[in-house]
């Protein structure tokens, strides 16, 4: 499996909502960090989206990663048809062979069949891109409806982008989501979390932790995906919560990163140092 980066683990040095630093971290320092810490490709999500860069700007991306030897991939939030259309030549001018599409609670009320259909009219110009779309499990789209939606399409220009934690909030344990969403994984957002009580006994929260610190079954995880292809992305993200002082909130995302990395590296089949 190939490791790489999401842009998600910068979430703070990008900025996200009204929290947006002086000089945003941009595609390409993202793909500069990638680089230096040896990962093999980097995935740009909504928090950092292509569509914003200019065609030159994402030939500059793609020259960098070719010097480098690492691959791009791209992605988007919700279902639009519109804008995946317009993210497919983005896709192709960069050298994508992924676009991830998260799916959430709208698109949840959008029938199945639908939904299916919409998804069935953008294939065709997504496969002449080189391009499959990986359909994340978002916080609160079940993967149930998700396994309809895919056997509704049945397409292998289709698939999951499976995050091993992000369906707890959609109520399922993530061994669960795992179990339900392996066969028709593509892609994998891999990250881990911890459950720590409330301080005055009121329940408890689920926070995030550098990879191999937490509660997350990575072993496990990995095992049931041992069917897909040695070339599979593994996209290494993380939920550093926000911190009283933003410059050390950013500060950290960079050394839970590195954890992250050293983890994965030890991990994930195909990276373990010779």
């Amino acid at each position: 499996m190939k490791l790489g980066l999401g842009s998600y683990a910068f979430r703070w040095s990008i900025g996200l909502g009204d929290l947006r630093p002086a000089k945003p971290m941009t595609a390409m320092e993202v793909l500069e960090v990638a680089h230096d810490h040896g990962l093999a490709l980097v995935q740009y999500a909504d928090n950092l989206p292509l569509d914003r860069l200019t065609a030159d700007e994402h030939r500059a991306l793609r020259r960098r990663a070719d010097e480098y030897g690492m691959a791009l991939e791209l992605g988007t939030q919700s279902f639009d048809a519109e804008e995946l259309a317009r993210y497919i030549p983005i896709g192709e001018r960069i050298g994508s062979k992924i676009l991830r599409v998260a799916l959430d609670a709208e698109d949840a009320l959008i029938p199945v069949p639908e939904l299916a259909a919409q998804i069935r009219e953008l294939l065709p110009d997504g496969k002449r891109a080189g391009l499959r779309f990986a359909i994340e499990n978002h916080f609160n789209y079940p993967s149930l409806r998700m396994v309809d939606l895919l056997d509704a399409v049945a397409d292998d220009a289709l698939g999951v982008c499976l995050d091993v934690a992000n369906s707890i909030c959609a109520g399922e344990w993530p061994m669960t989501t795992v179990a339900r969403l392996a066969p028709y994984t593509i892609n994998l957002h891999l990250k881990d979390y911890r459950i720590a009580p409330d301080p005055y006994g009121v329940g408890f929260r689920i926070l995030g932790t550098p990879l191999g610190e937490g509660r997350a079954e990575i072993e496990e995880i990995l095992s049931c995906l041992a069917h897909c292809p040695d070339d599979m992305s593994v996209i290494l993200e993380h939920w550093l919560p926000l911190m009283g002082d933003m410059e050390e909130t950013r500060r950290m995302e960079h050394e839970w990163l590195a954890r992250t990395v050293t983890a994965a590296k030890r991990l994930v089949p195909g990276n373990q140092a010779a």
